[in-house]
């Protein structure tokens, strides 16, 4: 691993799905306190390399490591119990009640303050706990199902959080909104974050880097305003030009 002070690290990782190259050799590291926004088109191997983090997704070939340790030697279940995850969808589980969603790694790390910190997470995204903890997620709007999504992801206070697509479904308002409230919280709490996400403007409003994957590899990894001014290959200009966000 080339960056000393990675958290999140991957070098020369490939994976393949029934001959398809979802990674080719794909190297990248996330530093502590960095949001590293991974954008690409549809099978560009965004939620691979995302996956590959928290060994939901086994690489063919390649390391990936989480705060210097291999992976691979490390029990996935307990890794998963340390790394934040958002699922597209927020995947909360309909027969549990918002509080109880929220409780849920607390809950498997057998944290007698489970529900304790499942009300500050709520607190976090906005919702108030005496409000939401005993709602249905099914009484819940879109947004609000997000909301709950991620204040699960941080209820047992990870370090690393990983999301997948968390605000694609929503209507422009609310997406807007969600977003503001996430960028302002990842930041005061300092967190590491990796955003997967298809909307460019997206990833250059909430991450400190963007890298633009295009057929399993790298196009470019850089600074929203790196890649404005620079971009690195044609595929990304071409990128930059259709979301009419640089005439580079």
């Amino acid at each position: 691993m080339t960056v000393p002070d990675a958290v999140l690290a991957l070098a020369d990782v490939s994976k393949r799905y029934d001959g398809h190259v979802a990674l080719d050799q794909v190297s990248i590291e996330v530093t502590k306190g960095e949001c590293l926004a991974l954008i690409g088109e549809s099978g560009s191997g965004k939620t691979t390399l995302l996956r590959c983090f928290n060994r939901l997704t086994t690489p063919d070939a390649g390391t990936v490591a989480f705060e210097g340790a291999d992976v691979a030697g490390l029990d996935p279940i307990a890794l998963r119990r340390r790394i934040g995850y958002v699922p597209q969808e927020g995947g909360l589980l309909p027969h549990w009640r918002v509080g109880r969603n929220v409780e849920l790694v607390p809950w498997l790390q057998g944290l007698d303050d489970r529900r304790v910190r499942a009300r500050h997470a709520l607190d976090l995204v906005g919702l108030d706990p005496g409000t939401y903890a005993e709602r249905w997620p099914r009484e819940l709007s879109g947004g609000q199902r997000q909301r709950v999504a991620v204040a699960r992801a941080l209820a047992a206070d990870p370090e690393v959080v990983l999301l997948d697509e968390p605000f694609g479904a929503l209507d422009a308002i609310t997406r807007a909104d969600l977003q503001a409230s996430f960028d302002s919280m990842r930041r005061e709490l300092g967190l590491t974050c990796v955003l997967v996400t298809h909307d460019l403007h997206e990833a250059l409003a909430l991450a400190d880097r963007v890298a633009v994957l295009r057929g399993g590899r790298v196009e470019q990894s850089a600074s929203a305003d790196e890649l404005r001014r620079a971009p690195a290959t044609e595929y990304v200009r071409t990128l930059l030009h259709r979301a009419r966000i640089s005439d580079a």
